[in-house]
């Protein structure tokens, strides 16, 4: 086998020299390796510079020059990864350069280098198309916050610098310790025995004395605090408030009308209507309610003498009407809140034995119970009646109400609606609607496949056949009723499961404002 023979080196080149290594070698097993001395090699040719630079990658290296570290100027920089820019922050970059969105304070370096540092933080954290560029602040208002930020910090600072330096004087001053003593737990002489049996010179001062000198301190630093905003040193010394009275206000306000405002400190006497100015306002008031029927202002008015009477103590039968009053008037709005407030009150001034229309007004409390379905609070109503009390009208048709419901007899229920005493048909207006509801599910239950309309007109009290018919179409059921020979019929066969959810949104617990 022959080996090929060495080819000449090209043009221009230095010819490869002998291999520069010596190869050790070991004599017997029991001698060490030895090196040879390294070759010396002759300097290289000096040769002209080329005409043309070659690439990187067409370098030639001498194989018989050491291996030594390239230097800077030769080695490759690795090449940059490319950004792929997405189209949103393509977009966020042209609009921060917009003319409209330039700020005069902002220069465009700082702006660019702001712009840098924003996408190249997203583009480290992988950011790049979660980030929603188009809510982004620009660089510029960013910029601005920072500025804001940093003098909002140094305003801080220096007020707190300015807050701290006098109170940190109160620490420790020259009165409190002797000037270079050494503080009680690096004093020597503070034995059990010094702790236990003073001397004279060493006895502290009465505890009285230490509490004088601590307000005093305290006085003139209130002092002082008073000057940086009066001009001047200004006693802060106030006169201790005296304690309010053990008897109820007498008042001596002569105004028979007077807007209601919500007290926030002791009552005044000159505010306040005597119960004979009260009496005079309740003649008024009963007269504009029949004439103008105002209920904000009946309202208002009501409201300021049920507080002229709370806070000058007056409980008494004129009390008591002007509670039952308000609470009609607010009976016949619908303002259940107001009329909870008088009832509970009504109660109260009951229990006391004081005369007015309890009877009715125990009437209603069981309509409103049945109204919000407190079965409870109901209970607790019907055992504190006694069997004179349930045989008065009133009672008595609140109790038919509440049996008829209990057994499921609505054709007695609106029966009785027909025929409410006093003002409890403002009470059942208020419930009567989820009870139609249940009474028209039961009807499409019991007749199918349809009735007249005339039918459920009269069982479920509706003034009209059109009030039937709209209270049908308010739930949807406008497939539900049709013209027969001139009579309108409901389909009660369809209409079951239109009315099973309505009916169960109605049953909801009833939560009032002001309820009892």
């Amino acid at each position: 086998m022959q080996w090929p023979s060495a080819q000449p080196p090209p043009p221009g080149t230095q010819p490869p020299a002998a291999y520069p290594y010596s190869v050790q070698v070991r004599q017997t097993f029991g001698q060490p390796y030895s090196a040879a001395p390294p070759a010396s090699y002759p300097p290289p040719p000096a040769y002209g510079p080329l005409p043309t630079h070659p690439p990187a990658t067409q370098l030639h290296t001498n194989p018989a020059a050491p291996l030594t570290a390239a230097s800077p100027s030769t080695t490759q920089e690795p090449a940059k990864k490319k950004i792929d820019w997405p189209e949103s922050v393509r977009n966020y970059v042209q609009r921060s350069f917009q003319t409209s969105n330039l700020d005069p304070s902002v220069t465009r370096a700082e702006m660019e280098a702001k712009l840098k540092e924003t996408i190249s933080y997203a583009n480290d954290q992988g950011h790049m198309y979660s980030v929603n560029w188009e809510k982004m602040p620009l660089p510029q208002e960013m910029i601005k916050e920072e500025r804001a930020r940093a003098r909002a910090l140094q305003q801080a600072s220096h007020f707190s610098a300015l807050s701290i330096s006098p109170t940190s004087s109160k620490k420790r001053k020259s009165t409190d310790f002797s000037e270079g003593a050494a503080p009680p737990w690096r004093n020597g002489q503070n034995r059990l025995e010094d702790r236990i049996t003073f001397n004279a010179d060493k006895r502290p001062a009465p505890v009285e004395e230490a509490q004088s000198k601590t307000q005093s301190k305290f006085q003139k630093q209130l002092e002082k605090r008073q000057k940086r905003f009066d001009g001047g040193y200004k006693s802060t010394y106030r006169e201790p408030t005296p304690p309010p009275s053990d008897g109820p206000v007498v008042g001596t306000c002569e105004t028979l009308e007077k807007r209601y405002l919500r007290l926030t400190a002791p009552p005044v006497p000159s505010v306040v209507r005597p119960e004979r100015v009260l009496r005079q306002t309740l003649e008024l008031l009963k007269r504009k309610w029949k004439k103008e029927q105002n209920y904000s202002y009946i309202c208002d008015q009501f409201k300021s003498m049920r507080q002229d009477l709370t806070v000058q103590r007056i409980k008494n039968e004129f009390t008591v009407e002007v509670y039952e009053i308000h609470a009609r008037i607010a009976l016949e709005k619908g303002d259940l809140g107001e009329y909870n407030q008088c009832q509970t009150q009504l109660k109260a001034l009951y229990k006391m034995g004081i005369k007015g229309k309890s009877i009715e007004f125990k009437a209603y409390r069981i309509l409103y119970f049945i109204h919000t379905a407190n079965r409870t609070a109901l209970n607790d109503v019907l055992a504190d009646l006694t069997a004179a009390e349930k045989e008065e009208e009133a009672i008595k048709h609140a109790l038919d109400v509440r049996s008829a419901l209990a057994l499921g007899n609505y054709h007695r229920f609106f029966r009785l609606y027909n025929d409410t005493p006093n003002m409890g048909a403002y009470l059942m207006d208020m419930f009567v609607g989820r009870e139609r509801l249940a009474a028209l599910c039961n009807i499409c239950k019991a007749y199918k496949p349809d009735v007249p309309l005339r039918f459920v007109t009269e069982e479920l009290y509706f003034e009209s056949d059109a009030d039937a018919a709209q209270f049908i179409l308010d739930y949807q059921g406008q497939d539900l009723l049709e013209d027969r020979d001139g009579t309108v019929v409901f389909l009660t066969g369809k209409a079951k499961e239109l009315f099973e959810g309505p009916r169960k949104a109605a049953f909801s617990r009833v939560d009032i404002k002001g309820q009892i």
